[in-house]
């Protein structure tokens, strides 16, 4: 399971070069890098890749959802090429999930405000909560499943109805 990823806030023109790199190495180098390592044992034993990209197109956020995006095609790629070998490759696209990146992020950004933005936060869902751990977890187990056997080379939205 690749799932790593860091945000950089800004839109394009906010989005110094630098940013943007240290944003690709670890999104998306990241999972390279996994798959690149796993996959001549996995050529032998079978299995899932499962990958987490995100919902994307979050505004201000323009290299984590290039990011993100990368990770979503990269999946396809590595469904179809290893297909033949018995290995599965899906994604999982997370809207916004309650974890304590969330509300670090929100006690950083948000000083004095973090109750009232974890709210506005909460309602952009249109569930009006955001998820859980527990329950990208649960989608997880299934997903690496037998249950799941025939599903390969898809992403699965876990957003809340966004």
């Amino acid at each position: 399971m690749n799932n790593s990823g860091i945000a950089h806030i800004g839109n394009v023109e906010q989005t110094q070069e630098i940013d943007f790199d240290r944003v690709f190495a670890i999104n998306v180098k990241g999972v390279y890098n996994c798959m690149y390592g796993v996959l001549p044992i996995m050529k032998k034993t079978g299995g899932v890749i499962l990958d987490i990209a995100s919902i994307a197109g979050i505004k201000n956020r323009f290299a984590y959802t290039a990011s993100k995006g990368a990770v979503h095609t990269m999946t396809y790629s590595v469904a179809k090429d290893y297909l033949a070998e018995g290995i599965g490759c899906n994604s999982i696209s997370p809207a916004s999930i309650h974890t304590p990146f969330v509300d670090g992020y929100l006690k950083k950004h948000f000083q004095g405000e973090a109750d009232s933005a974890y709210e506005t936060l909460s309602k952009t869902q249109p569930i009006g909560r955001m998820g859980t751990p527990k329950e990208v977890a649960d989608l997880v187990v299934y997903l690496c499943s037998d249950e799941a056997a025939f599903i390969t080379g898809t992403d699965f939205p876990i957003d809340g109805g966004y």
